[in-house]
């Protein structure tokens, strides 16, 4: 099961980098993960 969803303040944090600055967002399996239907995952 994947993480809840969280709002975005579009503050960012002093001491934490955000995911998406730390990988790369153009490997393979973060463009997998944006083509997965996770509704009907988690709806299963």
């Amino acid at each position: 099961m994947r993480p809840k969803k969280h709002k975005t303040t579009g503050s960012n944090d002093l001491f934490r980098a955000r995911l998406d600055q730390i990988i790369n967002m153009k490997h393979e399996l973060v463009l997998l993960a944006g083509k997965v239907d996770w509704d009907w995952i988690d709806g299963e």
